[in-house]
């Protein structure tokens, strides 16, 4: 075995500093060497002559068997006996006694260096027998590079004083046998009632739901409140029925294909998908939250939903007592190895906006993908090899050993209450079937499959154990495994005889409790979403002001001047002070605030300025905290991801509807590498699993010659995924709707996300502007029709959206064009086709109804607009970039001459 350790079998020297600094103050060296010096000192005679003569011989010896204690430690887990169906590879070098200097000869040999693992003076055999059972038997152990030595101690007194072994009462031992045949009988019995259905079955991996029961009961008593649980479709149904509570008849009736009463916008989903929650009480009398969050076929994107949702409920409903809540991955081998959101999400643990106090991570490691083997799924030792990034440390349990894989969750519960981050479980287990019940796994792991075909399942493992430890007799094995089956079989003629799923439970409850689905009349409506003219005044103030006695950079001074200004002389907002009033309208209004995202503090721009960094201290001072509301102020700068900073903010606003919680994407086209989140999560979730949210998404958009990859926001692609009112899609014009708008999204009785397509050149553009009294007055405007023009005089109509408008503006002032009105179209979704319609009732002398974009023509809301108008009286042309497949040109000249050729087109000669 490799010489993991400081020592060095010949350095004497090293030895006498470590002596002589014992002798000056034992405290001072590391506790396995002062347990080693106490014994050496106990066994010196009063004629010893120095410690350096002794190195040759004992001496050499004690520090062998402490590299083997440190071998073990560090590398023990490469030798558990931890696969229940395969062979483990071998690992070089090994742990035979040659490896660290040691042979045979010295197994009854006393040594000193037993004092470092708590047996004192001790034979080697004995030294050896502690780590082979404590690091070699059913649970491998990682957590040896975690850089903190107090962890180190914490993982060798909790595990080597039992040597991994469990210790549970019968009692306890009947309720994991109680929990593990529900696990077994209950796939056994979908297996034989629903043949061929998919279910993506737990078998080979049962004992998780015990392990979860533990982890429930176990967490409860430390104090734990509320779990919340992502995981794939692999063993979902067992996890809603044996753990959350989900009736078995409901179960049933999915399997039926039979469906609940709904509206036509419900579309539902399969059944292995769904989330489930509910109150619980543990065996302990102790009330708890359980659930389990509805997933896509995406694995692992659910994991970044969850620790949003677990922030969010901790930030309001624990009041930031994260040991309150936790959360808790379920994870399959393939996909957290490969699935690059995983990372996304694990880098997340300490960081100030988004960890959630440590989360449990449990691998249903059957070895296999869909039909990959594990040797072509991963580089990598171990696919937890994730865990190193963040110091959490790997427990490798052997699936088939329900009471250590309870041993391990009694641990990591321990570890997460204690030091507040991650922990990893690897379950070691199978898989009895292929990916689904209807594929063959022998076309691709014959061999593996050979040894699964015989191979008892864990209950019957279990059973066997109880049997020869004398704790049950065989008559209540069979009692509790024949009534679990005959109460299915009651919930199964249950479920025949009904015709539809009975919906039991209100869809808007706890934190959603007064909110409602939205219908076709409520987003006819436009809240009103105005404040008083003091309201905007005293939050200005608050804004715009500085401490004075502090420092900062003085183009913040400069910034902040110019801000004050507004406030106090001009009343007239840009758009960064309609975007900030906005956030403090709703503080004081008692609503929190939350904006995150890559650069959002400063804004990607340098417009938002929300901090301000205290030159001395490197501190940072947060105006919106200092406005008089009551509530606070959160924006952080995320790190860089797309794909799990959404997903985190998702949740976040799931668990909280009477927050604004705010993601910005650095430009909008970067939102790509989160596509996921919207398509399964932000446009979808309502229909699949009715369950709503408000999220606020700002996209920077916008052709000002940044080339193709910072230009669109993909306008076309979220016109795509509208229907039946979803989401929404703002492209403002103008600060104080956007403002409006922000306000809007609090000021009803239901949740939609919305999408804001946000500006860049129009942070500074000077006509970009809004004077007060469009705060004070009205609310958002879906469509803003042209004020410069006389109807009657009209021959031609401009619709269009967006930061274009300002360049047909231009070009309608300068040239006077009294016969061309520009129609802006704040609100693309819900578009407002009646208001448009309007508009043509209006311009009844227009001959000419064009849409005008600058995206080109196949992207934009073009196509949309195309789809939705046909054989309508709107019959709009179009001006437009020609078709493209790359969004936008990076050549400036070449970006000015498109541009030019756009404003040309809308306002060439009228025949």
């Amino acid at each position: 075995m490799e010489r993991l350790t400081y020592l060095n079998n010949g350095n004497a020297a090293y030895i006498n500093s470590l002596y002589e600094a014992y002798q000056h103050d034992p405290g001072s060296i590391e506790f396995g060497w002062q347990k080693f010096f106490e014994g050496f000192d106990f066994g010196a005679t009063e004629d010893s002559s120095t410690i350096s003569a002794a190195t040759d011989t004992t001496l050499t010896k004690e520090i062998n068997v402490l590299n083997l204690i440190n071998g073990y430690r560090m590398r023990g887990h490469l030798f558990a006996k931890t696969n229940p169906v395969r062979e483990r590879r071998r690992h070089l070098p090994g742990k035979d006694l040659a490896s660290f200097g040691l042979n045979d000869a010295d197994l009854d040999t006393v040594f000193k260096a037993g004092a470092e693992i708590g047996l004192g003076a001790a034979t080697l055999r004995d030294i050896r027998q502690l780590l082979e059972e404590t690091y070699c038997g059913p649970i491998g152990v990682e957590y040896k590079y975690a850089g903190n030595p107090g962890k180190h101690t914490w993982f060798q007194d909790k595990m080597e004083a039992v040597r991994n072994k469990p210790r549970f009462s019968v009692e306890e031992k009947k309720r994991i046998l109680n929990k593990l045949t529900q696990a077994v009988v209950f796939e056994t019995f979908l297996q034989t009632k629903f043949l061929g259905q998919k279910r993506f079955s737990l078998e080979g991996g049962e004992t998780l739901i015990p392990a979860l029961d533990l982890l429930i009961e176990k967490g409860a008593g430390t104090g734990m409140s509320a779990f919340i649980i992502g995981m794939g479709h692999r063993g979902r149904l067992n996890v809603l029925a044996n753990i959350l509570g989900k009736p078995y008849k409901e179960i049933f009736e999915e399997f039926q294909g039979k469906t609940q009463q709904h509206d036509s916008t419900f579309s539902g989903d399969v059944k292995y998908h769904l989330g489930y929650s509910n109150d619980v009480t543990t065996v302990s009398g102790k009330p708890v939250h359980l659930s389990v969050c509805a997933n896509p076929s995406h694995l692992e994107a659910v994991n970044a939903v969850v620790e949003g949702i677990t922030r969010s409920k901790a930030d309001f409903k624990y009041k930031g007592d994260y040991s309150r809540i936790v959360p808790i991955l379920l994870h399959g081998d393939s996909s957290i190895a490969g699935q690059g959101v995983v990372y996304e999400v694990l880098q997340m643990e300490k960081l100030d906006g988004y960890h959630t106090g440590g989360t449990i991570h449990i691998v249903i490691n059957n070895q296999v993908g869909f039909t990959t083997d594990y040797k072509d799924a991963r580089s990598s030792t171990y696919c937890t090899d994730l865990a190193k990034i963040v110091s959490a440390p790997v427990f490798h349990v052997n699936g088939d050993d329900v009471e250590a894989l309870g041993h391990v969750i009694g641990l990591a519960i321990d570890y997460r209450q204690t030091f507040h981050g991650d922990v990893f479980i690897d379950l070691l287990c199978y898989r009895k079937y292929g990916h689904n019940e209807s594929d063959e796994p022998r076309f691709t792991q014959p061999l593996l499959y050979k040894s699964i075909d015989s191979h008892p399942n864990p209950k019957e493992i279990y059973v066997q154990k109880l049997f020869a430890e004398n704790a049950i007799q065989k008559e209540y094995a069979m009692e509790i495994d024949t009534s679990f089956k005959a109460a299915l079989q009651s919930y199964l003629d249950e479920a025949k005889a009904v015709e539809s799923i009975e919906v039991t439970r209100p869809l808007y409850q706890n934190a959603w409790q007064g909110l409602r689905k939205a219908n076709e009349t409520d987003l006819e409506e436009a809240p009103d979403t105005a404040v008083s003219a003091e309201m905007i005044e005293e939050i200005g103030n608050g804004l715009t002001t500085l401490p004075k006695d502090k420092t900062f950079l003085k183009k913040i001074e400069k910034l902040f001047d110019g801000r004050q200004k507004m406030v106090q002389e001009t009343k007239v907002f840009d758009w960064a002070m309609g975007e900030l009033l906005a956030y403090g309208s709703l503080l004081k209004e008692g609503y929190p605030v939350r904006v995150s995202g890559e650069d959002v503090k400063r804004g990607t721009f340098s417009h938002r300025h929300a901090t301000a960094a205290i030159i001395d201290s490197g501190e940072e001072f947060v105006p919106l905290n200092h406005v008089g509301a009551t509530e606070k102020f959160n924006i952080y700068n995320s790190l860089l991801s797309e794909y799990g900073v959404l997903g985190f903010e998702y949740g976040y606003a799931s668990a909280n509807p009477n927050a604004l919680v705010v993601w910005e994407a650095q430009y909008g086209d970067f939102l790509n590498t989160g596509q996921v989140i919207v398509d399964q999560y932000v446009t979808s979730a309502e229909a699949k699993w009715q369950l709503g949210n408000g999220l606020v998404m700002l996209l920077p958009h916008g052709y000002e010659g940044a080339g193709p990859e910072h230009t669109s926001a993909r306008i076309e692609r979220f016109m795509d995924l509208c229907a039946n009112n979803n989401i929404q899609l703002v492209n403002c014009t103008t600060p104080a709707n956007f403002f409006h708008v922000l306000r809007r999204q609090l000021h009803r009785d239901f949740r939609i996300p919305l999408i804001v397509f946000a500006p860049k050149s129009l942070l500074r553009h000077p006509l970009c502007v809004s004077p007060v009294s469009e705060f004070t007055q009205g609310h958002f405007h879906k469509l803003i029709d042209d004020t410069n023009v006389t109807s009657t005089e009209v021959k031609r109509v401009l619709f269009c959206s967006g930061k274009v408008y300002y360049d047909l503006l231009q070009r309608q002032q300068e040239n006077k064009h009294q016969d061309v009105a520009i129609v802006r179209i704040e609100q693309l979704y819900p578009t407002p086709f009646k208001q448009m319609q309007q508009v043509k009732e209006k311009y009844a002398t227009a001959t000419e109804f064009i849409w005008v974009q600058e995206e080109p023509e196949n992207m934009g809301a073009w196509p949309y607009l195309c789809r939705k108008l046909r054989n309508s009286d709107l019959n709009l042309q179009v001006i437009a970039r020609p078709e493209a497949s790359s969004p936008a040109t990076g050549f400036s000249k070449q970006h000015a001459a498109e541009q030019l050729e756009i404003v040309n087109r809308a306002f060439e000669p009228i025949n």
